[in-house]
């Protein structure tokens, strides 16, 4: 089972400061710490920015499925070269809630966690700067993109060959993805006018704890809606698991070999509630939901064996929930070169995962270009049948960040 993910930002300047002999800044760095009541408002924040994300992309019709992690990330990467309105604005939108000064340190040390060794899972998270070969970068921005996010420097011929170095990233993020996510960045993405791209990558591998047996999966009805179904692999497995059974919907969660990360599955009682659930989806409601999952002893589990990949733009999405500065031509990222030369013109998100009875398999990818300017008895088992839409969302259990989010309408799309 593996979850992966890439964030690229390309930036365009018009009339960049050139500077040849500009010095990479190496990949190494020390160790990051950050007091942990900062990491835990990072999260919180993060998390916040997932569900409002979330709200505006599920007008959408179909299945759904993206990475706030990847998401959150990058834009803190690219929060750290803006200032202004446009920080501001940023800050407001991805609930940015502590100053710089320790929003990215807490942001690192994260980033850190996630690539210390784990024991049954692997989680490591990459981060790249690129750089056209005479452009110059401020050394304020490149340090705090090393030393916080571990970004190391590239250079690369945007103004003279742009083609090879699209190649040359998209491999990059192929390599990150184990080849998960091909060809992120489209022919025309990067250009003449690029000067700076910024890519963010995580990638995730394991196990369920407890795996389902794969001679228990039959075909059978998943309910698309009261009138419609379609035919689909269901897998099948009594055990134990956290529970929580709600007014209109049940929950439940599914650990990852080492317990540190889990699958939480949302499920209306309800084969039309889905749209009410959503609805009530905050930050919060998470948070109370998954505090009250309490260990069950006897789950009889069906979950559908699904794939799906999603593609979608973020610029209207962000534009609506208040962030529209960054596209425009009034932004302001002179903490990047020293001028108010860039601004976002693409910001798009791409996705795929796999479930099936050994696991879970996912991949992300996120682009943004920047352009110029008592008694004791046994009980009866609890039924947990998600042969209906549902939401579901991984996480990890220690800090409580959401990695990935998103929600099954059919699965056999």
């Amino acid at each position: 089972m593996k979850f992966l993910l890439c964030a690229f930002f390309a930036i365009a300047g018009c009339c960049a400061t050139l500077n040849a002999q500009q010095p990479a800044i190496p990949n190494s760095v020390a160790p990051i710490s950050a007091p942990a009541a900062d990491q835990a408002e990072a999260v919180q924040g993060a998390n916040s920015f997932a569900i409002d994300l979330y709200g505006q992309l599920r007008s959408q019709p179909g299945n759904l499925f993206f990475s706030p992690e990847s998401i959150s990330t990058a834009f803190a990467m690219a929060y750290a070269g803006a200032r202004g309105e446009t920080a501001a604005e940023m800050a407001r939108v991805l609930h940015y809630t502590l100053p710089p000064e320790r929003l990215h340190p807490a942001m690192g040390a994260r980033l850190a966690a996630m690539n210390a060794p784990h024991a049954g899972y692997e989680l490591h998270v990459a981060d790249a700067l690129w750089a056209e070969r005479e452009a110059k970068i401020l050394a304020s921005y490149l340090k705090l993109t090393q030393e916080d996010y571990a970004a190391g420097l590239r250079r690369a011929e945007f103004r003279n060959a742009p083609e090879p170095a699209r190649i040359e990233i998209n491999r990059w993020v192929e390599q990150q993805t184990n080849d998960r996510i091909q060809n992120l960045l489209p022919p025309g993405t990067i250009t003449t006018n690029t000067r700076l791209v910024l890519t963010n990558a995580i990638y995730f591998k394991g196990r369920w704890s407890a795996p389902f047996d794969k001679a228990q999966t039959k075909e059978g009805a998943f309910h698309l809606s009261a009138t419609q179904s379609v035919q689909a692999p269901l897998m099948h497995r009594a055990g134990n698991y956290g529970y929580y059974e709600g007014e209109r919907f049940q929950a439940l969660e599914l650990p990852y070999a080492g317990d540190e990360i889990t699958m939480v599955v949302l499920l209306p009682k309800d084969s039309t509630g889905l749209a009410a659930l959503e609805g009530e989806l905050t930050a919060n409601a998470i948070d109370q939901w998954i505090g009250q999952l309490t260990p069950t002893k006897k789950v009889m589990v069906t979950l559908p064996r699904f794939t799906m990949t999603d593609r979608f733009e973020l610029h209207h999405a962000l534009a609506a929930m208040g962030m529209g500065r960054v596209f425009a031509g009034e932004a302001d990222f002179s903490g990047i070169d020293g001028k108010r030369d860039f601004s976002i013109s693409d910001a798009v998100h791409k996705a795929f995962v796999e479930v099936n009875e050994e696991g879970t398999e996912a991949a992300a990818a996120t682009g943004l270009v920047f352009r110029a300017t008592a008694m004791h008895f046994e009980p009866p088992p609890v039924i947990f049948r998600a042969d209906h839409p549902f939401l579901f969302l991984i996480r990890e259990t220690k800090s409580g960040g959401i990695l990935f989010l998103g929600r099954l309408n059919d699965p056999t799309k």
